[in-house]
């Protein structure tokens, strides 16, 4: 194993490397020479163990992890540390905002949240025709994926039906970029069915947008809002999340005797020490880091009261499997009731823990339960709670057996439906698959169309041709390239089954 000094030279001398790319990766192994924030024994031995995981974050937590700066603050009253006066027309609010994002942190070293952009430009677009907006918002989509090449990043849109929308979807779809990540804000109240059928024929072309079911987040959140970052986690607007941390579900499985022993004693162990290590993290940003000193809270950006602590799970397929095999069953997760209804009731079980349990400096007191995403690295868990790659079962049936466990993962939980190329010519087919998922309870829709370059990995980006050129050590422009490519070789997620939309489930009953 390298050591650190040996660590930082290898980064150094790695052509496959931009230098923005080694200059991040040398600050994060600088980072990991400090000292890590106290922890107790039993909290320390369990991130060792990787029972527990920092999605390793670092060891100094002096930005949050994930930043959801109010843009209309800087679009109404201009910055004086930034020294930027209001803007007056479309070109200088696009402008203010190419600036502000360079100022705004995230745990990837580039902005998570860009912003509701149709509500942000929607009051400089009077007297802007169709085709002048187009043409701006697509100098405006080349400069965020050529300058913050990050898949991490994203944008939200909706829910009412505008022009700025509809140029984001008209663009987004022409380009096929890796960034900006994109989610559409559904509600059947507001948005018409044509923006809706828009987004689903974006997600034939290019996998995106996610949409996501508004009614629902709205009521989990407060007046101020909310909005969808990073891969689809759902977090305070003006605020983000301090940190987040994880329970390997399947890791503590293993260590059960049964099922009982899994809930009653094993897992609120767990839950435990990850709670623990939150807080000790938390601390040192809140504490020690000097973070809310800045002019993103003295302006008025964000507010220290609305970061929330997210509490994250993984392995969920593998660990109701695991006990579903110590109780002498056989059903699996995903495909039979009873491995659904134990799912169910893990995800019960940590709800309440989660609720139970107070937390300092962190939005409403109580960590929000997030159904997260995996890491690159992942080779023996499925991500968050979805079924294991390469057995899915067809659309509705996926959809049904995950559906009830959706309402507990308040700050972000995602199933990647995985449509055969065949559903190019039916796109009505998918909207009516995303209106039933919602129907049935789902927070999110997202899928991925077999056929097309631009996929999803657990909730960014990567465009396969990108892969490839990875894989080759041509190295990539974009930062999240070799997450993808290290995913594709340890997780499985090219595995995935591609299924037809509409009448299988009829062709399986007449067989």
């Amino acid at each position: 194993m390298l050591d650190g000094f040996q660590r930082l030279r290898s980064i150094v001398n790695d052509p496959a490397l931009t230098p923005a790319q080694k200059a991040h990766a040398l600050a994060v192994q600088a980072e990991n020479l400090l000292a890590y924030p106290a922890l107790d024994p039993e909290t320390r031995d369990a991130l060792d163990a990787r029972i527990i995981c920092d999605m390793y974050e670092g060891a100094a937590p002096y930005r949050p992890r994930y930043v959801l700066a109010d843009f209309s603050v800087v679009l109404e009253k201009g910055s004086c540390w930034l020294e930027l006066p209001p803007p007056e027309t479309l070109d200088d609010a696009l402008n203010t905002l190419m600036i502000a994002y360079h100022h705004v942190p995230s745990i990837t070293g580039m902005p998570v949240y860009i912003g509701q952009l149709d509500a942000l430009l929607l009051p400089f677009c009077a007297g802007v025709s169709d085709d002048e907006l187009y043409s701006k918002i697509k100098r405006f989509w080349r400069y965020i994926d050529r300058v913050l090449p990050d898949a991490f990043l994203h944008a939200n849109i909706g829910p009412t039906d505008n022009a700025v929308a509809r140029a984001i979807l008209r663009v987004d779809a022409e380009l096929k970029q890796i960034a900006p990540n994109l989610t559409l804000f559904y509600d059947p109240a507001v948005s018409t069915e044509a923006l809706l059928a828009q987004a689903v024929t974006n997600i034939t072309e290019c996998s995106k947008p996610h949409i996501a079911n508004h009614p629902i987040h709205a009521a989990t959140f407060d007046e101020a809002g909310y909005g969808i970052v990073s891969c689809y986690n759902a977090l305070p607007l003006r605020g983000g999340a301090s940190t987040l941390a994880r329970v390997n579900l399947r890791e503590v499985a293993l260590r059960a005797k049964g099922i009982e022993h899994f809930l009653g004693e094993l897992l609120p162990r767990y839950v435990e020490t990850c709670f623990n290590l939150m807080q000790a993290r938390i601390d040192y940003l809140y504490d020690e880091s000097g973070f809310f000193e800045s002019f993103l809270v003295t302006e008025g950006w964000i507010d220290r009261d609305r970061f929330t602590a997210m509490f994250g799970v993984f392995g969920m397929a593998e660990a109701v499997d695991i006990l579903q095999g110590k109780a002498g069953l056989t059903g699996r997760y995903g495909h039979d009731q009873n491995a659904n209804a134990l799912g169910l009731r893990i995800t019960e079980a940590l709800a309440a823990m989660v609720e139970a349990r107070p937390m300092r400096n962190v939005w409403r007191g109580r960590a929000m339960l997030h159904a997260q995403a995996g890491l690159s690295t992942d080779s023996e868990t499925t991500p968050g709670i979805r079924i294991a790659y390469g057995t899915e079962p067809d659309p509705v049936a996926h959809v049904q057996a995950l559906a009830p466990q959706h309402r507990y993962y308040a700050s972000g939980v995602s199933e990647i439906l995985t449509l055969d190329e065949t559903v190019k010519a039916n796109p009505a087919a998918v909207l009516q698959l995303c209106k039933g998922a919602f129907a049935s309870g789902f927070r999110e829709f997202t899928a991925n169309v077999a056929s097309n370059d631009l996929v999803r990995v657990t909730g960014y980006m990567i465009r396969l041709s990108d892969v490839a050129r990875q894989d080759a050590g041509e190295g990539s422009r974009t930062n999240t390239t070799a997450l993808g490519a290290e995913a594709a070789k340890l997780t499985g997620i090219l595995a995935r089954k591609p299924r037809v939309v509409g009448q299988e489930l009829d062709a399986g009953q007449r067989q």
